[in-house]
């Protein structure tokens, strides 16, 4: 049993019941049981569709021992199917109040409001099928990992994303009855990209096809994980709040994962490139024969996740972004900071649109644009990283600068979803969008490169051609620390 203290009160996560937790699960007999009958469904689809390979690796992995951010986790190496997956909540807040919608200044609910079951049930469940399914789009890359570190990381997003979905089976099971059992069922028989039983959201049946591709989803996608759990957490449900409290620490790490993954990448073209003094960033193919990736094609794969992930925010205009805010169930990202009446009756939001063939912005009610709200949210949020990776190629004397694509480019859902739209953001026909997109989307000799590219290198300390060695290790350990125990 592992303890934190703060504030003089002990956050215990219990480590010997069978599900580890830390709210008291052996005094819910009931719903101990309907998660212990749960739980091995669980481990079988883990087996059948986590890392593929590697179920008897040993893995250096981090495993929460109490829920304040001050030394909360333990490392140590672990077969991945032994990993001690269970209920983490946040700390209680006593006195919590709801922070918006109509129910603003009530008491935070401690059960689910009976007038709002439907549409919560569906926010949790959404929110949970993305869990499994990027364990099941990432299943294959262990066996072309550039590293062992890196083989480490994919492993940890893993098991932590399969954490992040017991924390939604826990609020199924526990708040939604049979409803909820059934629910929790079919989170673990739908599968990323299945032609029958597809996962909810587009992009989760997306495939993960390369570690490239790995990097941009754990930088750009599991960005919109951050978002949206930033605006659960300000949910009037303070189960759904705590829970997601706690999940946004352990996102931290998947944001890290990709944004220094993609640093690295930029770091090794880099220096390939001025040691071989090519100057000219989109000299492709000689940069190509040097074993690293050109810093045109990274802007394309930028390119395609950043579009694809903003299509997961819905419709800009949204009725059912209303509701959950009207509601009280979600709020807007770093709600309690924003200064309104958090209620957005008379207010506006200037949302872009396309009028006669051209785009506009209007004001529209702001209740309407909470999902073009937490979009802008996520646009502005993903830009710290694209500066810090622009200062790697710029430190290194390289002319190129990678940016954000227009906000309508490649969408198919929203405002945009009817028009073909450059990343400058200039609206274009089917046909000059069909000439064109290889030059903004990855073709598919791009993708026969990357894949080319990834050969692994599975020898501690050892790092592929295309991807520069961390600055640090995981918990401070030496470069040439064994992180994944194969034999």
């Amino acid at each position: 049993m592992g303890a934190i203290e703060q504030k003089d009160v002990v956050f215990e996560v219990n480590y010997e019941d069978r599900i580890p937790n830390n709210i008291n699960l052996s005094e819910d007999k009931q719903l101990q049981r309907a998660l212990e009958a749960w739980q091995p469904n669980y481990l079988d689809w883990w087996r059948d569709m986590g890392p593929e390979g590697f179920q008897e690796a040993d893995v250096y992995l981090r495993t929460a021992v109490g829920v304040d951010p001050d030394g909360w986790a333990v490392f140590d190496h672990v077969k991945m199917p032994d990993y001690r997956w269970g209920i983490l909540l946040a700390p209680k807040e006593e006195g919590r109040t709801i922070p918006c919608g109509k129910h603003k200044g009530e008491p935070a609910w401690q059960e689910v409001p009976g007038e709002y079951r439907a549409l919560l049930r569906r926010l949790i469940v959404v929110q949970a099928d993305t869990e499994p399914a990027s364990v099941e789009q990432q299943r294959y890359l262990g066996k072309t990992a550039p590293s062992q570190y890196d083989m480490r990381n994919l492993f940890q997003v893993n098991v932590e994303e399969g954490r992040h979905l017991w924390a939604m089976v826990y609020l199924l099971v526990k708040y939604f009855g049979r409803d909820g059992r059934e629910e929790a069922q079919m989170l673990l028989e739908r599968r990323s990209a299945d032609e029958d039983k597809p996962r909810i959201l587009g992009a989760f049946n997306e495939e993960t096809p390369d570690w490239l591709s790995f990097f941009m989803f754990t930088y750009f996608t599991d960005r919109d994980g951050k978002m949206q759990l930033a605006a659960l957490a300000q949910s009037g449900f303070d189960p759904l709040s705590r829970s997601c409290r706690f999940m946004l620490m352990e996102e931290a790490h998947h944001l890290f994962v990709g944004e220094t993954g993609v640093g690295r990448t930029i770091e090794a073209t880099c220096a390939a490139m001025n040691k071989a003094g090519i100057t000219d960033p989109y000299d492709i193919e000689a940069i190509r024969k040097l074993g690293v990736v050109d810093l045109p094609t990274l802007q394309k794969k930028a390119n395609f996740h950043m579009s694809v992930t903003r299509d997961l925010f819905g419709s800009e205009i949204s009725t059912n972004g209303a509701n959950a805010f009207t509601a009280g169930l979600k709020g807007r990202y770093e709600e309690t900071k924003l200064e309104d009446d958090h209620q957005l009756h008379d207010d506006t939001y200037p949302v872009m649109q396309v009028e006669d063939g051209t785009l506009v912005i209007n004001e529209v009610p702001a209740l309407s644009a909470i999902n073009s709200r937490l979009l802008d949210d996520y646009i502005a949020d993903c830009q710290g990283g694209i500066n810090r990776w622009n200062k790697i190629i710029e430190k290194a004397g390289i002319d190129f600068t990678l940016q954000q694509p227009h906000k309508g480019f490649n969408r198919k859902i929203g405002e945009f979803g009817e028009y073909h739209i450059t990343p400058e953001g200039e609206l274009v026909s089917e046909t000059q969008w069909q000439q064109n997109k290889d030059n903004w989307l990855p073709s598919a000799a791009d993708y026969e490169f990357i894949h080319q590219l990834m050969q692994p290198c599975a020898e501690a300390g050892q790092y592929a051609s295309w991807i520069a060695p961390p600055r640090v290790g995981i918990n401070q350990q030496p470069g040439d620390f064994e992180y994944v125990k194969l034999g």
